[in-house]
């Protein structure tokens, strides 16, 4: 995971704020005790005696609380990162618990600065009892979106990173949150879904993916012939596509098109390599094709045209085929029910 940059003005203003909290720590008695100098040469009028003491004590007390909130947040987010982001499951757990900790900071943080501007925190607190059943009523599925993302965590249904379907969207986990999960698409377009309303999902990361190629030969080209160039050239196209894993393999004859005998060619490949495995896999069937005279067909129509044959297979050239397509078969054995 990339650590985010800090702004240059962003550190200067946290640079200021750590230097005024060092400052108000050690000067603790001068700002906040009875030799506050805010009271030194200030009249007797109640107003100035409050807006040059309390309000500038309260202004600094303010700085402090929110720097030591972001600071304390900064080092909680930097310790997890380095800890848990070895794994995608370390990383979905970090995104979830940074997101956590912001909010109990930042909570923690809103009702200190309230009680140093004299806000009654403890009255707050001790309403709260009061006050969470009308909230729960109205944040339902706030409770709901936070369940579900845990839920989603603990039983591992898809991490950080893992390529998933939900709701036909297509996309990369980019960050599981409390309350919502954040999915980018192959073109950068972002789609944020609250947790509760992640209904049905496709995880297409936990095994190999299926990358498909369909081919087209004239109806005039002998199949045993074409065959037997198929099984002399596989290990060579697997050695120029790097991303294949298990394959390619050769189904046979998939359809019979109005201008061509089209044949199916199947390889297993991790999911974010399966459309360049296809278009790689086009390529060089096309290559292979061209360089043993096996045409691609174009659409056409032929009127009261007799069909030209290229040539008779022989018998070894027929048995041979056959027995190559046998062995791909059993190669290729349940890998097609899974590319449906």
């Amino acid at each position: 995971m990339k650590d985010k940059k800090i702004s240059i003005p962003k550190l200067v203003t946290l640079l200021v704020a750590v230097a005024i909290t060092i400052a108000a720590i050690v000067l603790n008695d001068y700002i906040f005790g009875a030799k506050s100098v805010f009271y030194r040469h200030v009249s007797d009028t109640a107003v100035l005696q409050w807006l040059y003491g309390e309000a500038i004590k309260n202004i600094i007390r303010t700085i402090e609380v929110v720097t030591v909130a972001v600071v304390l947040a900064m080092l909680v987010h930097l310790i997890l990162n380095r800890m848990f982001t070895h794994s995608k499951r370390g990383l979905t757990i970090v995104k979830l618990l940074n997101s956590f900790v912001t909010w109990v900071i930042g909570i923690v943080a809103f009702l200190l600065v309230l009680s140093a501007w004299g806000v009654p925190t403890g009255t707050l607190l001790a309403s709260a009892g009061i006050l969470s059943l009308v909230v729960g009523l109205g944040a339902q599925s706030l409770i709901a979106d936070i369940i579900a993302g845990l839920f989603i965590v603990i039983e591992g249904e898809y991490q950080v990173g893992d390529i998933v379907v939900i709701d036909d969207w297509r996309g990369t986990v980019k960050e599981i949150g409390i309350r919502t999960t954040r999915i980018e698409d192959a073109g950068g377009n972002v789609k944020i879904i609250n947790n509760s309303e992640v209904k049905t999902i496709v995880n297409q990361t936990r095994e190999l993916s299926v990358a498909k190629a369909y081919i087209g030969i004239e109806y005039g080209e002998s199949i045993p012939r074409v065959e037997i160039v198929i099984r002399d050239n596989l290990e060579k196209i697997k050695s120029r596509i790097p991303a294949i894993i298990e394959g390619p393999y050769y189904k046979g004859v998939d359809a019979l098109s109005a201008s061509s005998v089209d044949l199916l060619f199947l390889a297993k490949c991790k999911e974010e390599d399966i459309y360049q495995v296809q278009r790689d896999l086009n390529r060089e069937l096309k290559i292979m094709f061209d360089e043993n005279d096996i045409n691609v067909p174009f659409p056409q129509i032929v009127v009261n045209q007799p069909i030209e044959f290229k040539g008779n297979s022989t018998k070894a050239e027929v048995r041979s085929a056959i027995k190559f397509v046998e062995e791909q078969k059993e190669l290729s054995k349940g890998i097609e029910e899974k590319a449906e």
